[in-house]
């Protein structure tokens, strides 16, 4: 019996103990919030933060897979068509003593492959690479991602740019949207969409914008053509060869670049063309009345930095290593050796080797535009006439 009464004693005084510190229980007070009635640690569990990664994670591939179905239907497989013959061989005939040598002629051999990627920009037009259709000689056509073949029976090079307008025949295709490049930040999502190795068509890849205002030198290996790029989009979505002239994708399906190029010595370094180079494009193709109509002045030079000139004790500017005969560039009088050191009373800086290329760019054809040459030590001052890239 004492001992029950000790107890009850003990109970008591805790009691009392607790009332006194202010320690009530959370159904006492029915209106407080959630996270303060509660008696789990307020800290989310590993369970929890699992739950909402995955969320995200969900949310972001949803992004993407909504983006390739808007694209999707908008690529397409440039493929080459051409008849080609196989070297002539000499034969040996060990018994015709007085004639052994015979020439085997060689053979006729028709070539018919995917060679690069293309997007719709209108109905009957595709956008892809200079360098994807470079070869007069050929024929070409596109094949749309849902098996359609489509000949291809027009197509306007531009001579500034590694950029080509395919037109195809009667056909009403989708569109896809062109979005804005000026806006590209590091980091950002991109997706890449093509037929790399000419045999895996529409093979999507993603990545992050890598790297902007890069200068390359790009080309095809199918066709041996090079070019010199600047100011591309860098990125790590795989990007090989049959990829170029694809459409590079923001996470909303808009393009923002055209995939161009890819580092042959290491991984996951892709480079495209920006879009809005497009655009200028398209709208040099319209007021031209659907060609592409670029200046040009038909020279073939080289950049001497300050540091070169300084060393050679030459002015900086563009070195003329060869002039297309019956150009602008011989009919105003410009020479292989010369320098041209202004355009338009603007120096010409041997860092930006896109200087010269901009400033005819700017102009349009049958505008006249004054250079001054260096050569031999004299300046000399000259008028020359844009012409029509043919």
């Amino acid at each position: 019996m004492k001992r029950i009464v000790i107890l009850l004693i003990l109970l008591v005084g805790v009691w009392s103990y607790g009332q006194s510190q202010g320690y009530v229980s959370a159904p006492e007070f029915p209106d407080l919030p959630d996270f303060l009635s509660s008696t789990k640690s307020p800290e989310q569990s590993p369970a929890e933060f699992t739950e909402l990664d995955n969320i995200r994670v969900l949310n972001e591939e949803s992004a993407v897979i909504s983006a390739i179905d808007r694209a999707i239907p908008s690529v397409a497989t440039i493929t080459i068509s051409k008849t080609t013959r196989t070297p002539d061989r000499i034969q040996f005939n060990p018994f015709d003593p007085f004639s052994p040598f015979r020439r085997q002629e060689g053979e006729s051999q028709n070539l018919e492959r995917n060679i690069g990627s293309g997007f719709v920009i209108d109905k009957d037009l595709v956008v892809t690479n200079k360098h994807v259709v470079s070869d007069p000689e050929a024929s070409y056509s596109i094949l749309t991602n849902d098996g359609e073949e489509y000949a291809i029976v027009d197509i306007s090079r531009d001579p500034l740019n590694d950029l080509a307008i395919l037109r195809i025949e009667e056909a009403s295709l989708q569109a896809i949207v062109l979005g804005d490049s000026s806006t590209l930040k590091l980091g950002q999502t991109v997706i890449a969409i093509g037929t790399p190795l000419g045999e895996f068509t529409n093979t999507v890849t993603t990545g992050i914008v890598s790297g902007l205002g890069r200068g390359i030198t790009a080309g095809s290996p199918f066709e041996g053509y090079v070019e010199r790029l600047d100011n591309v989009i860098q990125t790590d979505a795989a990007i090989n060869p049959g990829n170029s002239g694809g459409p590079l994708l923001n996470s909303v399906g808009e393009v923002i670049g055209i995939n161009t190029a890819v580092s042959a010595g290491s991984q996951n370094i892709g480079f495209a063309i920006p879009v809005n180079v497009v655009k200028d494009l398209l709208n040099n193709f319209e007021e031209s009345g659907g060609r592409i109509e670029r200046p040009f002045i038909g020279v073939r030079y080289h950049m001497i930095s300050k540091e070169s000139a300084i060393l050679n004790e030459v002015p900086e500017g563009a070195y003329i290593v060869e002039v297309i005969p019956d150009s602008p560039a011989d009919k105003a009088g410009i020479q292989p050796s010369d320098i041209i050191t202004t355009i338009e009373e603007k120096r010409i800086k041997g860092e930006d080797d896109r200087t010269l290329q901009k400033e005819i760019s700017g102009k349009k054809v049958g505008d006249t535009i004054s250079i001054s040459l260096f050569r031999d030590g004299t300046t000399i001052d000259t008028q020359l006439l844009l012409d029509l890239f043919e």
